[in-house]
């Protein structure tokens, strides 16, 4: 049987049907549900709890779950800074918004686990994506290696930030701190890397460091490294 694809931004939105429920109080309502309690928390019944409506009312502006989800997760891109490139250059820019896709992902932590899931093609995905082509392109990337360049950044935000979203979910929930859950593991790593020396010696590099600027230091790193890959491919 064929299939249509479906999407929020598909359709014409509907004016509100009175002037105390909107598409933007929707969004921002459910933004806050999913910033307190997670993707596991919201339905349009407990949505519509907060909202002191019905869920009737809120599937006159969205057809299901899913739509809902788009309209927020078009909302984070929105709180991603990428500045013009021709002014600060594709290095600075290219940084900017690796920096800011990770800040608004430690924001809203839930949207970690939906990037990918939904097509992201709201007006604040698009922009981004079309700032982000220009970045590019002005470095001097051509054809299909625009694209590569920039999924290639993106790969590297998610896949450095989504653990650190896991393991501060995990800190919340055992209600413990890096530096106390650091100083109640240090003697099992140190059995565990007993046969591995050199496992060993690292780990007793970090003795004493702030967990929090240690990791910030390795993104950083990470980002750097990406960036100078990607000039070098230009120089080629």
């Amino acid at each position: 049987m064929k299939q249509h694809f479906s999407s929020v931004w598909t359709r014409e939105s509907r004016p509100a049907k009175s002037t105390t429920l909107s598409r933007d109080q929707i969004v921002r309502a459910a933004m806050e549900l999913l910033d307190a309690e997670g993707l596991d928390a919201l339905s349009m019944r407990r949505l519509g709890a907060r909202l002191g409506s019905g869920a009737t009312s809120i599937y006159w502006h969205v057809a299901n779950k899913d739509e809902l989800l788009e309209l927020v997760m078009d909302e984070v891109f929105s709180k991603v800074a990428l500045p013009a490139p021709d002014v600060t250059g594709w290095r600075d820019a290219a940084s900017v918004f690796a920096y800011g896709l990770r800040a608004a992902l430690f924001d809203h932590p839930w949207s970690a686990a939906l990037i990918g899931t939904r097509p992201s093609i709201g007006p604040n995905a698009m922009e981004l994506s079309a700032r982000l082509l220009r970045t590019f392109s002005l470095a001097g990337f051509e054809g299909m290696a625009l694209d590569y360049a920039s999924s290639t950044l993106m790969a590297y935000v998610l896949g450095a930030t989504t653990p650190e979203i896991a393991w501060r979910a995990a800190m919340a929930g055992a209600e413990l701190n890096d530096e106390g859950l650091m100083a109640g593991v240090k003697s099992v790593v140190d059995r565990a890397a007993a046969d591995h020396p050199e496992l060993a010696e690292r780990y007793a590099e970090y003795d004493g460091m702030d967990p929090d600027i240690a990791r910030k230091l390795n993104f950083d790193f990470g980002l750097t490294c990406i960036l100078d890959g990607l000039q070098a491919r230009l120089g080629r």
